[in-house]
Formats: C-alpha cells, structure tokens, sequence
C-alpha cells in the first residue's frame, strides 16, 4: 500500500574550490585545497559507508581533482612553504607572516578546544587587530604554530592515524621532525581522496557527478544577455560575451576527465551555482548529459514562463526538458537548514528537525509516493567547521536515522532519474540557485569590468591564434586554459556589492593574473586596465602621501638621513596579499616631487636576492589621463641609466628614480596612480600594491598644500 511506501530522498554533496594555481608553475597561491582535502573531501565520502542501505551522491569540479593531483606531484602553496621552513631559520618577515596567517581557522569550533593553539592565539593579539611584534614569539612557540595551524584542519576521522594521533596529545614542544611528518601526512592523504571515489564509486556504494570543468556559469558563457531574463533592467557588460562554444569545451573536458578517472560514461552534472538556461540545457542533450539539478525557484518560474499551473506540479518529483534531459530541483529550505541553520543546534534537535520536515512532506505525496523524490543539494565543505566537531555527530545521527527509518529511502540522483517517470517542463527559466538570477556573477560595474578584460583577453587569443598558424600549440592550449580557468565563477562572486571581506582583494588579484598570463603566454604587452584593480572597496592598506617637497640625488644610496625627508610611503610587508612570497624583494616604495620631477625609491629587503633572478625588470605604470609604462632593466649587471632626458635610474642598496613630470602631464601637473612591479622576464613576481594604485595629486607649481600631523 502506498502509505507504507518510504519517500525517496536524494542528497547531493557538491565539493568545490577555486583554481589558485599560479599560471605556469606547481604553486597553489591558497591553501584551501590542501586543508579542505584533509578535513572534508574523504571523511564525507567514507563517512556514509558506515551505514547500511545509504546512498549518496557527491559531485566534484574537475579543476578541484586537477590540484589535489598538484599536491601529490610536489606542489606547494605560502602556507606550507613557511610550515616547512625550519622555525630556527625564520626570518622577522617570515615570522610577521605567520602571525598574521596562520590563525584562518574558525575560533570557535577550531581554535579554542585546543590549549596550545588558544594560548598562541591569545598571544597574538586574538582578533583585535593589532600588529605583535614576531620578536616576542620563541622559536619553539612558532613550531608549536607551524603545526597547529596544520593540525587543526585533519578531520575526527583521521586523529587516530599517526603522525596525528601523537601531536594531538603531546599538544606542544614539537618538534622539526614531527612537524615534517604531519606535512608529509598530509600529502599521502591527499593521494587517497581520487582512488577512494573510484572505488567506492565502482562498487556501486556512492554516485558521482561532475560540474563543468572551472565551474563557469554556463548560462553567462552562451550569451551575457540571458541575465536579462530575469532582471530585464539590469546594466550589461560593454563587450557583449557569448561564446556557447566555451561552455561546450567546458563541459566535454569534464566528461572526458570523468571517463579517465571512473572509466564509464558521467550521467549527472551539478551545474556551476546551479544555474541553467535553456541553450544550456540544449547543449547538455547535445553533449549526452542525462540528468541535472538547480533550485525550486527555477521550477516556480519556468512554470510561469511554461504556462503551467504550479499547483497542479509538485517540486518534489523529476522532470523532463527536451527529449531525455531530467532535472531535479533542490528543496530550498531544508538544503539551506543543514547548510545555514543546524551548525548552533544540538545534533539530536537537528536531525529530529530535519526527520520531521521529511516526513511532513511525505504525508502530502502519500498518493503519489512512487512519484516523489526529495532533492537537498549544498556544498560539502565549508559549513562543517562551524559544526562542532566538524559536524561529525550531526552527520552520524542524521545518517543512522536516514538508513534506519522505514518511512525514507536514500536514492542517488542518477537512480531517481532513471526510475522516476518524469513530468514534461514545457519551458526553463535563466538563472541559479541564489535568488533564480545571476545577480551576482554580473550587473556591478566590478563584474561588468570583469566581463570586459575576459572578453578582451579572449578576442585578443582568437585573433592572435589566427594570425600565427605556426605558433607553439602547446602555448596557444596554455593560453585557452587560462581564459577557461577565468571564466570560473568564482571571481565574479567576489565583486560587486555582495561579498565583502578580505577575500575580495586577492580573488580580485588572482583572476587578473590568470588574464595577465595569456598576454605573457603569447608574447604580447599587458594592457594597462589588468595592472589596476578591479575591486575598488576599501583597500586593506592606504598609501601615506607626502608632505613636502623633495630632490633626492639619483644614486642608489640614502646619500644623508635628510634626503627623503618628506615623502610619501606604501609599506609592502604590512600589506602582504595574495601574491604575497616568502622571498619579496621590495619592502617599501617611497615617493615624491619637486617642481621638475616625480621621485620614486624602492628599498629590498635583501639586494642580494635579485641576483637569483635570471632576468630581473621593474616595471612602474604611472595612471595619468594618458598612463605611462616605464620598464627599467636591471639583467646583467645594469646599475643606472637615462632616457632621452624623461628618466633617470640607480640601483644599489635602494633604487632610485627619478621621472620629469613634463613626460607624466604635457602641463606638468595632475592626478596620478602608481604600480610598481617585479618580473623576471615576463614571469610576474611581485606586484606592488596589490589593490588600489598609490594615489596623489601632484598640484601646480606654487599651489601645493601638504597636510603632516
């Protein structure tokens, strides 16, 4: 009978992270990969394996499976760069950036149950704010750090496992040793994550799906102008993108890296953010995808756009689009309670909230039960560290209850969509799971900006790969992997008005540089628009202008304590970033003017590293009406020089120059932004501020004003 009958439930896992490869090398210039790896990515896929008759599905993003691979091949990232580093052998610099890195963990459920960890943190200021002086640290006390900050983020799972066990209950005085067996750990648990899906997946005992292969937003890709469907007002990007051919050439990697890794043709995509369109989803038939996923806000309004009486249509079943596409549309709200709500509940209170709204919505089906499948569909990842205990108790009682409870049955999406007859959906409305739009991703002048520099990019590609039929293939396929990778919607999330935090400024950093990459792939200069940011909100560092005038003598040495009294200063250390290196060459650039020219210095903290570099070039970029780009190369031995009286140079302890302010403004007077960058070749590596441009105005001749406390 079918009130006897369980409601089918079909939970969706999706695991992801941005691509914070750095372009051309094994360095991930983010950790998150590396710590989400040994805290989630295979504690929840064995976790459910502990239960009889549970199935669940976990989709993953190729570009993820991509650096976990980086990892066990010798990658690295800052932070287990400086976790390596001897702590007797630390810098002051190096010390500075610890202290104000290596507490990323959240203080709750991360920090404060671990004594050592607390007390560091305590020590360090906690979240005032304030600068500690890295001398106060002992040597023994920044190893203690170098490995709390690593062993924090190994799931409960894996405590038992040595070296892990051991430091956990020694709490303190490691030592190098030990610190260097977590690290190693680390890695070999990375290494397992991939072979534990295959098998698992093999066995029949878990789903896999995929979502195109940099997680772009697939609608957007097509055609910008598909946002306009649900926000008809919406202010578009100034260079209309539509490139469908992209978001097939991401979708079929995906599909080819799933045959390589599981051996069988993929049947189920999460698409990036959950969102869809209608020449997406053609495209998804065309490509022989057979089943899909998006929010109910999507069905409510593809009802309204299909003509179709919504209460007539239940959002707890499967439907059809097109011949053979099956979509599933995920349960809003209580996908939004275990991913938003239950980490401040106790585990029991959960997971009984949660038994109960499944079982209410299985009174309302009972006479369509076959019909019925729940969809609750969130990230893997990230919630868990705002769940005591990584959420372990919340998921072990959850779980119990799923593959105990007679009334539900846990079905994988792919067996819902083979074994439920679908209902036809006549029509699909654009947009994602957040708001059934794609505010997010475009509509900000930030994201219109974006939009801009990834279509120039792009254009400048296909224009340069037509009109060089003999270039290097491998550079020209290095060079669309960098334009796939910044059609990621990761970057776009972290512009507009929507997400404001620390992140915005290196997300922001990141995606330019994977632009600038394409142009240094193909030889060509980089457009001045990539060199400034993209985020404008509050930078986390101001430039402190000058004060008075100044004339410094050109000659690569602080000639008398005087001489550059009076300018203006950006302190690179304290304004670190995402590009931030161990080994910086520049500490602080000072600035000023007197009435004939604009005066630069540039102090290192160590000189002798530039040596290292094969072919060092420092690259100013003055933004003025009409921007200046001055690159002075010092390879070789190179130690001053002039040019056509518009510069002159010195480098030695410091390097000087010294710019005429006719060449920067033809009325010798104006506002100016001021990039100061490190390459090596055309390989960036320091690239100074990282935000906002240095900023002044340099006023006419007789009418400055200098403001000093």
């Amino acid at each position: 009978m079918s009130n006897e009958k369980p409601l089918k439930l079909a939970i969706l896992w999706h695991m992801h992270q941005p691509n914070y490869q750095e372009p051309g090398s094994a360095r991930l210039v983010l950790p998150w990969v590396r710590f989400h790896a040994t805290k989630d990515y295979l504690d929840m896929l064995l976790l459910p394996g502990r239960y009889e008759n549970l199935k669940v599905t976990f989709n993953l993003v190729p570009a993820l499976i991509d650096q976990l691979q980086l990892y066990t091949d010798g990658g690295t990232d800052p932070h287990l760069e400086l976790s390596r580093i001897a702590a007797g052998e630390l810098t002051p610099e190096q010390k500075r950036e610890i202290l104000g890195s290596f507490f990323s963990a959240n203080l709750t459920h991360m920090i404060e149950p671990h004594d050592r960890y607390f007390e560091l943190y305590r020590k360090c200021g906690g979240n005032s704010g304030q600068p500690v002086l890295s001398e106060l640290f002992t040597t023994e006390e920044m190893r203690d750090l170098q490995v709390w900050s690593n062993l924090v983020w190994v799931d409960p799972m894996f405590r038992e496992e040595e070296p892990v066990k051991a430091l956990f209950d020694q709490d303190r005085h490691f030592s190098e040793e030990q610190k260097h067996a977590l690290l190693d750990w680390q890695i070999d648990l990375i290494g397992r994550v991939v072979p534990a899906h295959k098998d698992l997946y093999t066995q029949g005992r878990v789903d896999i799906s995929f979502t195109p292969y940099y997680h772009p937003i697939l609608p957007l890709l097509c055609d910008t102008r598909v946002a306009l469907e649900a926000m008809p007002n919406m202010e578009l990007p100034g260079r209309s993108f539509r490139h469908p051919e992209d978001a097939e050439a991401q979708i079929r990697m995906s599909i080819q890296k799933f045959e390589s890794i599981f051996g069988t043709q993929m049947t189920g995509m999460w698409p990036s953010e959950g969102s869809v369109s209608e020449e997406v989803a053609d495209l998804l038939i065309k490509m022989g995808v057979k089943w899909i996923a998006t929010d109910e806000e999507i069905l409510h309004y593809s009802f309204r756009k299909s003509g179709m009486d919504h209460q007539a249509n239940p959002i707890h079943t499967v439907y059809e689009y097109g011949p053979g596409l099956k979509l599933f549309f995920r349960d809003h709200a209580l996908s939004d309670r275990i991913g938003f709500v239950y980490s401040g509940w106790d585990a029991d209170r959960a997971v009984s909230d949660f038994i109960g709204h499944l079982k209410r919505i299985r009174s309302l089906y009972l006479d369509r039960i076959d019909q019925t499948v729940v969809p609750v569909i969130l990230d893997g990842e990230n919630a868990w560290e705002y769940f005591p205990d990584d959420g372990h108790e919340f998921l072990s009682e959850l779980y119990r209850h799923l593959s105990e409870d007679p009334q539900i049955e846990t079905v994988t999406m792919s067996e819902a969509a083979a074994d439920i007859e679908p209902r036809q959906l006549k029509a699909l409305f654009a947009g994602s799971w957040i708001n059934h739009n794609f505010r997010i991703w475009i509509g900000h002048s930030e994201d219109n900006e974006a939009w801009d520099l990834l279509a120039e990019a792009r254009d400048t590609l296909v224009e340069f790969e037509a009109n060089n039929p003999d270039f290097s293939r491998e550079r020209i396929e290095a060079a669309w992997k960098q334009v796939y990778i910044a059609e990621g919607s990761d970057w776009c999330w972290w512009y507009g008005d929507e997400h404001r935090d620390s992140g915005n400024e290196q997300f922001d950093c990141i995606f330019r540089r994977h632009l600038v990459s394409i142009y240094e792939i193909l030889g060509l200069d980089t457009p001045f628009r990539l060199l400034r940011p993209i985020y404008q909100a509050g930078p986390g560092l101001k430039a402190i202008p000058p004060d008075a005038l100044l004339t410094p003598e050109i000659d690569g040495r602080l000639t008398h304590f005087y001489e550059w009294s009076g300018a203006g200063y950006f302190d690179c250390l304290r304004a670190g970033g995402a590009m931030h290196r161990v080994d910086n060459c520049i500490s602080k650039i000072h600035f000023g003017f007197d009435y004939q020219r604009f005066h630069i210095r540039l102090d290192f903290l160590n000189k002798n590293s530039l040596k290292l570099i094969e072919s060092p070039l420092f690259e100013f970029v003055f933004f003025t009406p009409e921007p200046r780009h001055l690159v002075i190369d010092v390879s070789g031995g190179r130690t001053n020089g002039s040019a056509d009286g518009q510069h002159e140079f010195c480098l030695g302890e410091i390097l000087e120059l010294a710019v005429e302010r006719k060449w920067l403004w033809p009325q010798e007077h104006g506002p100016l932004g001021l990039t100061v960058t490190l390459r090596d070749g055309q390989s960036i590596l320091e690239s100074w501020p990282e935000n906002e441009p240095i900023r002044l105005d340099v006023a006419e001749k007789d009418k400055e004003m200098f403001w000093s406390t």
